[in-house]
């Protein structure tokens, strides 16, 4: 794609890198086959080649952006299932996340958009108040009915009202900074992200990480100052916010590489994984921070990436349970992470089964599931109905996102990976399968019959 900006425009480094994005577009639409919102909408301006040209056309003239450009780009989920298609390596995550920076400093929106995205950044990024909006909708749900009838705001707090859990979850030993020391002969040392709204969703994902971990010698720190990735402001164009995030986990981090050192840094979470091996380009221009940043991006995994790399004492196969696997778009796309984690669910004893449509986002998207409802829950339907036609005893994936959104609409139960790969090395049935009416049990910590298990506290 031919671009014309200025010798003055270049200077400035997101434009800069923005330009060669889009002089590696060739125009040739392939993106348009695998794109959701193009896929519902049937508008070129919601293709990732049509906000291409929005995007180019806002830079080039140095246009603050209009609302018509707002709306298309508000709508991307950012699901990144162009980058995969595209056959010349158009990096759009990096154009779209520099658009909506631009946005935010050169467009004034309106009120009821702007206290939404607000509630968000105040919100979701912090635990404690997280987890105190989600007492509050407790007691706001009988409202959700009126407030679905009630144009913008009402709509989406509405929709937070859907995706709230309904009853306030308990806190995890796992969320504080400490060690967690490895069992037997010690083989690594890791950090775990504990992050920001899945500790608070879902503690039992990082703990069943924590205990395979630890029983296959590896030692897990929980790196004290460590929070949310920055990924939810950053989708939203808050990049000084998201910055901020990334250079307090680099610190921690850091603390610990160049303390008793690290094998890597686990993520259970794809969205979080996807954005933290990005800080080396987030943060290129920092001066005190783009090396560490780098650092930190080289050695971040998922936790299936990770244990792809380890023998893992599985016990013998058990019970024979159908998996659907939903690959989430951060891991497929985002990470490039395809085959290790339905590799590792088979070496399990899993069946495992890829559904159908396999590459269309289900709709979560960070915050795309509030702030664009309707949609959204169009793309979950789709997901929904593809799932049903695999016929499975359960849903596997990798990000509290997928789990929380494919779980509203699902009706068989929906587990982290890590939960399954705990359980068949020995840990606890997940617990959304100890109710469940499945067709094989795993010896005492099967899903039938199993009482409620509490997490050991192995902080040190």
């Amino acid at each position: 794609m031919q671009t014309t900006f200025t010798a003055e425009q270049l200077q400035n480094p997101a434009t800069n890198a923005s330009e060669k994005i889009l002089r590696s577009c060739v125009h040739c639409g392939f993106c348009t086959a695998t794109c959701p919102t193009y896929l519902l909408l049937g508008d070129e301006l919601d293709s990732p080649r049509g906000r291409i040209y929005q995007i180019k056309d806002m830079l080039e003239g140095s246009k603050p952006a209009t609302t018509p450009v707002v709306k298309h780009i508000d709508r991307c989920l950012s699901c990144l299932s162009c980058m995969t298609t595209c056959p010349s390596g158009v990096h759009y995550m990096h154009l779209v996340d520099h658009a909506r920076a631009y946005i935010e400093q050169t467009y004034r929106r309106p009120f009821h958009d702007r206290l939404v995205r607000t509630m968000l950044a105040m919100i979701l990024p912090y635990p404690r108040r997280f987890r105190a909006a989600i007492t509050a909708a407790q007691i706001g749900r009988p409202l959700k009915s009126v407030l679905a009838g009630l144009p913008h705001v009402g709509v989406r707090l509405a929709a937070m009202l859907d995706l709230a859990p309904t009853h306030v979850p308990r806190r995890s030993a796992s969320q504080k900074p400490g060690v967690f020391p490895a069992m037997g002969e010690k083989r690594g040392r890791v950090a775990i992200l504990s992050g920001c709204a899945q500790p608070v969703l879902r503690p039992d994902f990082n703990e069943a990480a924590v205990r395979l971990l630890a029983r296959h010698g590896v030692e897990v720190v929980q790196a004290r100052g460590e929070g949310c990735c920055g990924a939810l402001v950053h989708h939203l164009g808050h990049e000084r916010d998201s910055h901020e995030f990334a250079r307090r986990n680099i610190d921690a981090w850091i603390a610990e590489m160049d303390g008793e050192g690290l094998d890597a840094i686990i993520i259970t979470a794809s969205g979080c994984g996807t954005t933290i091996k990005d800080y080396g380009f987030m943060l290129r221009e920092d001066p005190a921070y783009a090396d560490k940043a780098r650092r930190v991006s080289a050695i971040a995994r998922d936790i299936t990436e990770f244990l792809w790399l380890m023998k893992l004492d599985f016990s013998p196969k058990a019970c024979d349970l159908v998996v659907a696997y939903h690959s989430a778009c951060s891991m497929q796309h985002g990470q490039k992470i395809t085959d290790e984690p339905k590799a590792l669910l088979k070496r399990a004893g899993f069946t495992v089964k890829d559904i159908p449509e396999g590459h269309i986002c289900c709709g979560s998207a960070g915050t795309y599931n509030i702030l664009q409802p309707e949609i959204a829950k169009q793309l979950r339907a789709r997901k929904v109905a593809n799932i049903r036609r695999v016929r499975a005893d359960l849903i596997a994936t990798g990000n509290i996102g997928c789990i929380t959104q494919i779980g509203d609409g699902a009706d068989i139960p929906i587990v982290h990976t890590i939960e399954l790969l705990d359980w068949a090395t020995g840990g606890p049935a997940p617990k959304s399968l100890r109710s469940a009416d499945l067709k094989g049990t795993r010896g005492n910590n099967g899903v039938s019959g199993c009482s409620e298990c509490e997490s050991p506290d192995l902080a040190r």
